[in-house]
């Protein structure tokens, strides 16, 4: 079965190529050989490779930048979306999406299931709606999911970001009014594979929308104690004192693009379809502070920021089946 992977160079991408490698022969694109704004040269490359499965983990995700360019957003999370949904149908291939949870507006209370009402805040999200709605309409066979604060070993993300910012500064402030779920890229994949599996094997229509996330929530700045307490835990040498990473608002950061102040999603329908119950977000951000230090450690033979190390231990299973 060939699996075309759209976006293979993100830090989702380079997950998924070892997840999918079980079902078939994963064919690995990144943006230079398949950019989701050139819709031309993307139809023709799938229609070359008639995949059984199409992922696409290839996004415009840069959430302020899409403010100054609403229509290049807009192409790559909507147009091509839409494009490769029409191709999954005319192909009668499964294509497996990902969505954010800046489709909502953050206002409910408690956590946000498929069902509740979208109205998002700035373009990053609108665009990302739009991709989502054509994909359901288009027929096809699909699997979107949903999910938020997205981390990985590659790439930039929040705990590599923190973790500079703690080498640099004794004390900071990390925004403390917006809540969502820290989603490694690991479990990601994971339920993608386990997912896509399932959909294939079953009687049953299993396309559809699924939040996916891992379980708990946080705001961003208990998120970047979180990964100061745990790197110093392991051995890094850091100035930021956990103690001195303060609380500011959302409007302080000045940012240009607006956030939901409540990104929890509910992960009860993954977990009733396909038996999936993810682990704690602190989960993924220990093995990735793990992984990083390692990789430090075997640079670095004498490594002079990094000083006795402690072993974390892992959990039984990334995820649990119900």
């Amino acid at each position: 079965m060939a699996i075309l992977l759209l976006g293979a160079q993100g830090q989702l991408g380079w997950e998924l190529g070892a997840s999918l490698s079980a079902l078939g022969k994963v064919l690995h694109f990144g943006r230079k050989e398949a950019d989701l704004s050139r819709l031309d040269e993307l139809r023709k490359l799938v229609l070359t490779i008639k995949p059984r499965v199409i992922i696409n983990a290839a996004a415009h995700t840069k959430v302020d930048q899409a403010e100054d360019e609403p229509e290049l957003a807009g192409l790559i999370n909507a147009e091509a979306p839409a494009m490769l949904a029409s191709l999954a149908k005319e192909l009668d291939a499964w294509l497996v999406h990902y969505s954010t949870d800046y489709v909502f507006d953050g206002t409910k209370d408690g956590v946000y299931t498929e069902d509740d009402a979208t109205a998002p805040l700035n373009v990053y999200g609108q665009s990302k709606l739009d991709g989502d709605k054509a994909i359901m309409a288009s027929g096809c066979r699909h699997l979107i999911f949903r999910t938020s604060w997205v981390f990985g070993h590659h790439g930039r993300n929040f705990p590599r970001t923190i973790l500079e910012l703690a080498r640099q500064e004794d004390h900071f402030s990390i925004v403390a009014d917006q809540f969502g779920s820290p989603t490694g890229v690991e479990l990601i994949s994971s339920v993608t594979a386990l997912a896509l599996n399932q959909a294939q094997r079953s009687d049953q229509n299993l396309s559809g929308l699924y939040n996916l996330v891992a379980s708990g929530y946080v705001n961003w700045q208990e998120y970047a104690i979180y990964v100061v307490r745990r790197a110093i835990d392991l051995g890094w040498s850091l100035l930021a004192d956990p103690d001195k990473i303060i609380p500011r608002s959302t409007e302080e950061s000045g940012r240009k693009a607006v956030r939901p102040a409540n990104s929890r999603l509910s992960t009860e329908k993954l977990t009733r379809v396909f038996g999936l119950t993810p682990p704690p977000w602190q989960y993924y951000v220990d093995r990735v502070l793990w992984a990083w230090t390692r990789e430090y450690v075997a640079a670095n033979p004498n490594p002079p920021k990094i000083l006795g190390l402690k072993f974390i231990p892992p959990m039984n299973g990334a995820m649990s089946r119900s």
